[in-house]
């Protein structure tokens, strides 16, 4: 081992294997290459692997699979994974109920080393005629965008990098749009700066985008503060063709710093800007129509409250408080020519209201079913919405709102999945944390299974930024359900279930919460006899989950793309971009609650469960070292002889941007594992 000891606050924080961050280093390569070897040996000795990935990749073809619907100049654009395909392609139909057509197929696209290109998003003009879209390879989300129109597929000249967040804001005069560009960094510059100075340009169709002219951003305008680390937008709405909307997000923190001005094709650092409200104000959302801004706000209103002010004079001290703060927690606004739409989360159950702007009273709108709001739509110049439903045993369709009579219908853009959730049930129950608060816990199994504690479970939890895990609806979870295996997702602090207090009550110093309540929800399904603990596997990915503190609970546990060192994660590339969240090492308040929560400080000899750890290369999100050094330790640590494996994926990042068989290949080594590891018949290597 090469100890590295630092100290922080009169705290020594020694790491054993600091050596693994330098993953250019061709000893680290190596290593990588070496655990993913073992790995895929071990994996591959499961007799019902091959079996569970047929039985996945059946299912996961047996529909398509429809996403980010937006309709622009009477043209409905979408992204659409068919039955056979291995990857989302782009889609246009010129009605509703028109033949589609095919506008760009990823999977026609490799890199010299073979790496597939993924769509990250897609942006069609105000009139329908172009598409900005950007492709990357490999899962890294290193955008590169392109346009091309929409009548006939052919291609423009253009070709803009470092897009990753460029998300353009088309102009109405068709030809141009504001996009963000992150800074162009050389190869031996470190991975912080690589999200930091982030500049808002215009460009416009044929010009050189290196000469773009900037327009807001990071060192532009003197009275708009923007720091290195800031992210900023600016929004320019046909609903409001006399105004521009300017943001100021300060890194991945929900509040934002809005500011509006008179609109300009092209803002300069002398545009008069008006600050509306700073992260103070609790803004985390808005939308405007006419000359009026309507902004989302959880100041004095944990389960959030809508404003309305204006926009020539904006004044949040005068604002009219249109929606008040209730029982459910309002998560979305957007703006339509018939009213202002308000999505609400109520006890985990997506519902909609519509207030008419000519009105003081938000009216309910009936949906199909009892499910998630997974996409809500609108234009902000057409009557009526689109949105995407779905809930644990309903697979998603697409429905349109008729603005006038408020109906709901079918659009018939994807069918029905064809596989059959007919014998799964879904429960939502409450478990009773450490503290006494109680969690919710949404439980999804078939129906009928006997309460006696053999059942195969998977318990997943998510508390950060916010986040909430809604009703969704996979297919290939059929291959783990309908074996007996119950899927759970413990709702707990840190994410958004209820509102903005129980997001701060599992932030920075309150972390212990997120991890408190995972815990209780992994008694409650034992104690209630869904599970045992040799039948019970934990996975947290990302931000979420920890095993360090009760691994007796569990006999698998499953760390997808974690971010386990959080001493050190503001060294990553995204790491200043969530200070706001974790908080800094800077700082001695900063420093606890981050010592707290990191797992790879916490391990220590111990009887620690099997454990499958997953990272991709080209990560931007959360560094392949974070992966590393946990496996190492852990690999180091345990005394309960069951395997610690280290999955990567060289063609991957986030997962984002994975294919359909990534994703089946992913799904087959992790169920095979936990079948493994729980004595699953027929998944017992040969001794």
């Amino acid at each position: 081992m090469r100890e590295v000891t630092e100290e922080f606050f009169g705290t020594k924080v020694t790491d054993p294997y600091h050596w693994l961050e330098n993953t250019s280093d061709p000893e680290v390569i190596a290593w990588l290459k070496a655990q993913n070897d073992y790995t895929r040996e071990a994996l591959s000795k499961i007799p019902g692997r091959p079996q569970l990935l047929d039985r996945s990749k059946s299912l996961d073809n047996a529909g398509a699979a429809v996403s980010a619907l937006q309709v622009w100049g009477g043209h409905y654009f979408y992204l659409k994974t068919e039955p056979g395909s291995d990857n989302r392609k782009l889609y246009v139909r010129d009605r509703v109920n028109a033949p589609e057509r095919l506008l760009v197929d990823p999977e026609k696209l490799t890199t010299p080393d073979g790496k597939h290109f993924s769509i990250d998003y897609f942006e069609p003009s105000l009139d329908g005629k172009y598409v900005a879209y950007p492709i990357s390879p490999g899962g890294s989300e290193d955008s590169v965008l392109h346009i091309l129109e929409a009548a006939t597929g052919k291609p423009l000249s253009e070709v803009i990098d470092r897009e990753q967040f460029g998300q353009p804001s088309w102009l109405a005069d068709g030809k141009s749009f504001f996009l963000v560009r992150t800074q162009r960094l050389g190869p031996n510059d470190p991975p912080t700066p690589r999200y930091q100075k982030l500049r808002v340009y215009r460009h416009t169709l044929g010009g050189n985008p290196e000469k773009d002219p900037q327009v807001f951003g990071y060192d532009f305008t003197p009275n708009v503060k923007v720091t290195e680390d800031d992210f900023s937008v600016v929004i320019d709405s046909p609903g409001a063709p006399k105004w521009l909307v300017a943001l100021v997000i300060h890194g991945v923190k929900n509040e934002k710093d809005v500011y509006v001005a008179p609109f300009e094709e092209t803002p300069k650092a002398s545009t008069p800007w008006k600050k509306v409200a700073d992260d103070s104000a609790g803004i985390t959302n808005l939308d405007f129509h006419g000359d009026d801004l309507f902004l989302l706000s959880h100041k004095d209103a944990s389960r959030y409250k809508v404003l309305r002010t204006s926009l020539a004079n904006p004044d949040l001290s005068s604002a009219t408080v249109v929606v008040i703060s209730g029982e459910r927690v309002i998560v979305n606004i957007a703006a339509a020519a018939d009213g202002l739409y308000i999505q609400d989360l109520d006890g985990g159950i997506g519902r909609l209201r519509r207030l008419p702007y000519d009105s003081s009273s938000a009216e309910p709108v009936k949906l199909p079913f009892d499910g998630a709001i997974q996409s809500l739509v609108m234009h902000p110049t057409e009557a009526g919405a689109w949105l995407e439903l779905a809930g644990w045993t309903n697979p998603p369709l697409w429905y349109s709102l008729d603005g006038k009579t408020q109906r709901v219908e079918d659009t018939h853009i994807v069918p029905p999945s064809p596989v059959d959730f007919s014998q799964i049930v879904s429960e939502e129950v409450i478990a009773k944390s450490t503290d006494g608060t109680v969690v919710p816990l949404s439980i999804v199994h078939k129906r009928g299974i006997p309460m006696d504690g053999p059942n195969p479970a998977w318990l997943e939890g998510y508390g950060a930024y916010g986040f909430t895990i809604d009703p969704a609806f996979r297919p290939t979870w059929l291959a783990f359900l309908a074996r007996g295996g119950i899927y759970a997702a413990a709702h707990v602090r840190g994410g958004g279930k209820y509102g903005e207090h129980w997001h701060n009550a599992g932030r920075k110093l309150t972390k212990q919460h997120t991890i408190d309540d995972f815990i209780a929800c992994a008694r409650y399904l034992i104690e209630k006899k869904y599970t045992s603990p040799s039948k019970l596997a934990g996975e947290g990915t990302s931000a979420g989950g920890a095993i360090t503190q009760r691994p007796d609970l569990f006999t698998v546990a499953l760390i997808r793309v974690g971010d386990s060192d959080s001493l050190r994660s503001e060294l990553m590339a995204s790491g200043p971009a969530n200070i706001p969240e974790f908080g800094t090492v800077k700082e001695p308040d900063g420093f606890k609650a981050l010592h707290a929560m990191d797992a790879y400080q916490h391990v220590k000899p111990n009887a620690y469960p099997a454990v499958l750890l997953t990272t991709g290369v080209n990560d931007p999100r959360v560094a392949p070292w974070q992966a590393a050094k946990m496996t190492a330790r852990l690999q180091a640590s345990t005394s309960s002889g069951k395997p610690v494996l280290l999955r990567v994926d060289y063609d991957a990042g986030h997962g984002i941007g994975s294919t359909k068989s990534q994703r089946d290949n992913e799904l087959a080594d992790e169920l095979s594992f936990l079948f493994w590891q729980f004595g699953v018949s027929g998944f017992q290597p040969p001794k």
